[in-house]
């Protein structure tokens, strides 16, 4: 209960830019960055955990990388970059259908992190007052 009160008072609620951009952020991190395989430099997260239940996490982790797609869908990106967004998603939804070894191209088509640069490309176009630069806001 406390880490998600933790989440909420961290995540903005609101539908500007910059809350959007943190909220796709966190979203890839949870996603494709929670810890880092033992003797690697390979990040690893929910989506290739997910993709060892079968159809139903994969059901799961495409559900939470559409959520993304959404998301950029009210920043205003064009209907092609939604498109290749989602076509991203819908390629890591099918390489993790195969059973058990579904997980291992998942582990090297990170969808959500392509979706992220193309979210923060859009948004450092349309909205550089959003940008990041080590930890920081540019203001």
């Amino acid at each position: 209960m406390a880490t998600t009160d933790r989440m909420k008072a961290q995540l903005p609620l609101g539908r500007d830019a910059a809350s959007v951009r943190q909220r796709v952020e966190a979203m890839e991190h949870l996603l494709e960055g929670l810890f880092t395989v033992p003797g690697t430099n390979h990040k690893v997260g929910l989506d290739v955990i997910l993709d060892l239940v079968p159809v139903v996490g994969d059901t799961v982790a495409a559900a939470l990388g559409t959520w993304m797609v959404w998301e950029a869908r009210n920043l205003g990106m064009s209907k092609w970059q939604m498109s290749r967004m989602m076509g991203n998603v819908g390629t890591d939804f099918l390489l993790g259908l195969i059973p058990w070894v579904g997980a291992v191209p998942d582990f090297f088509f990170r969808s959500n992190s392509r979706n992220l640069k193309m979210i923060k490309r859009h948004l450092d176009k349309h909205h550089p007052a959003t940008a990041i630069v080590e930890g920081r806001r540019i203001d």
